[in-house]
Formats: C-alpha cells, sequence, structure tokens
C-alpha cells in the first residue's frame, strides 16, 4: 500500500506501468528519459556581433516557416507526382501546385529581405535534401531553373547553395534547433 503525504490527492488514473529489474532483493524500476540538448551560452565581446547574432535570428524566425511549409508541400507533391503516369496531367498538376502556392504565399515571399531570402534557400535545402535549384530543375525545367539563378544572383542570392549544419551553417543550425526546442 501506498502512503500518501499531506497535499497529496490519490488518483484513480494514476496507475503507470513500468519495465523494472531485480537486483539483489529491490525491484528498480527503468524509466526512459527524453534526450536534453545542452547549448552553449553565447556571449559577445562586441556589441556589433550580439546585433548581428539577434538579427540572424529574427531572420531565421521569418524564414523557418516558410521552409517548412515548402518541405511539406514539396513531399506532398512528390508523392502525387509518382502516382501520375501521363506526363500531362502532372504538368497541370505541378501547375495548379504553383498557383495554389503563389495565391497563398506570394505577398509574403516578396516582403522577405535579401538576407532573409538566402536562408530561405538554405532552409528548404536543409527540410527537402534538395538545392532551391534542382526543386525548380525537377518541377519546371532546367530553362527555367537558369532563369530563376540569373535572378537570384542579380539579388546576391544562390539558388545552388547547400546547407552545410556542421560547417558554414552551424550558427543557422543551432537557431533552428532552438527555434524547434521552443526557447528561441
Amino acid at each position: 500500500m501506498v502512503q500518501l503525504l499531506p497535499g497529496q490527492e490519490k488518483k484513480q488514473d494514476s496507475l503507470i506501468i513500468l519495465r523494472g529489474v531485480i537486483q539483489d532483493q529491490d525491484t528498480l524500476p527503468i524509466v526512459e528519459l527524453p534526450a536534453v540538448t545542452v547549448y552553449q551560452r553565447k556571449d559577445f565581446e562586441y556589441l556589433y556581433l550580439k546585433r548581428r547574432y539577434r538579427r540572424l535570428i529574427l531572420n531565421v524566425k521569418k524564414a523557418y516557416p516558410y521552409a517548412q511549409i515548402a518541405g511539406v508541400s514539396l513531399k506532398e507533391l512528390d508523392d502525387t507526382l509518382v502516382a501520375m503516369d501521363n506526363e500531362k496531367e502532372r504538368q497541370e498538376w505541378i501547375n495548379q501546385a504553383e498557383k495554389d502556392i503563389m495565391n497563398q504565399f506570394e505577398k509574403d515571399v516578396r516582403r522577405l529581405t535579401v538576407s532573409q531570402g538566402i536562408i530561405l534557400v538554405k532552409l528548404i535545402d536543409r527540410e527537402t535534401g534538395r538545392t532551391s535549384y534542382q526543386v525548380i530543375k525537377d518541377l519546371k525545367g532546367g530553362i527555367t531553373a537558369f532563369f530563376w539563378q540569373g535572378i537570384a544572383r542579380i539579388f546576391g542570392n544562390n539558388l545552388k547553395a547547400e546547407y552545410d549544419a556542421e560547417g558554414d551553417d552551424k550558427v543557422i543550425e543551432d537557431i533552428v534547433r532552438g527555434i524547434e526546442a521552443g526557447f528561441i
């Protein structure tokens, strides 16, 4: 019988079944705890570095939801296109999906700054496993991809930029993980 301390209530639904191990004469419960990630505190020597980091956080927070939506939408589109045999039907489906996305997100994406656009291109690669150039080339063709790459280069972006979570984009990866963990 379990003895309750003052202030505790016995609940009817409080039965939890755990695995256990018997060691000598004791029964020890085995409880699996979720993994805990420990992040290094960011201390900056100079104020301008702190400001750059905060600006990067704001830019990633602005671009990351669009990258997530792009990842989900692209997976759904790929799954749908695999089931289709007719090339004309596939093109019509791609064009309709493009129109739907443009109607839903065009105004918001056009308001992104150049820095946020660069981050978005990298985060799309993180979410989909393909660069933005590859996505456009697969869906719309090489000429269209070449055209959009040229436009992106004019504005200082590169659709062929790959996401490097352990190298150049480590800080962005840390920020994304912080967003996912809920403390950024």
